[in-house]
């Protein structure tokens, strides 16, 4: 792919989080740590997903509240959007598996903008459900959009996915910084 004008547009959450069978405190989302790899590789601008009310720092709270916006098909409100997203060709979309899919504000992002001629290439992290339906979903959201084959990335993992990450990239044609 020739180098284009791309977006790093990324949902992470910090605090408690479930990370191989245990609840750990995380300073940096997972999805978050391998959005700044994709910088460093890409050189690609970045923005966070980030929702008007935060979600609790506790994993179990906040694991009940996604479910309940899924299953009320909901769209938090965001706190800022893309200003430019017109001169983007790429944008990356990163998020956590959650319940199957992305984050219930990754449906409010993708549908804040047209998606059009554009490419969306999706990263997800998890701890062990992949990609669930999120990639079905974004084609949903996205009719009009290109959409290239995702990564799955571990949580526990995300230190260690610089040459998966580099792969991954190599593999879809990305030109690397």
């Amino acid at each position: 792919m020739a180098k284009s004008r791309s977006l790093i547009a990324y949902f992470s959450r910090r605090g408690k989080n479930y990370l191989a069978g245990s609840i750990v405190d995380l300073p940096i989302g997972n999805t978050e740590v391998i959005a700044k790899k994709l910088q460093e590789l890409t050189g690609s601008a970045m923005f966070q997903i980030k929702t008007v009310k935060f979600y609790p720092d506790d994993y179990t709270e906040t694991t009940k509240i996604a479910q309940e916006e899924l299953s009320k098909n909901a769209r938090p409100k965001l706190i800022e959007t893309v200003n430019d997203m017109d001169s983007y060709d790429v944008v990356y979309l990163g998020y956590p598996n959650w319940w199957g899919t992305m984050p219930m504000a990754v449906f409010t992002f993708l549908e804040s903008y047209d998606f059009s001629g554009k490419t969306i290439i999706p990263y997800c992290t998890h701890e062990g459900s992949g990609m669930g339906s999120s990639e079905r979903d974004i084609k949903k959201l996205c009719p009009n959009a290109k959409l290239l084959s995702g990564l799955v990335i571990r949580g526990g993992d995300v230190d260690q996915a610089d040459k998966e990450l580099v792969n991954w990239l190599e593999k879809l044609s990305i030109q690397l910084d």
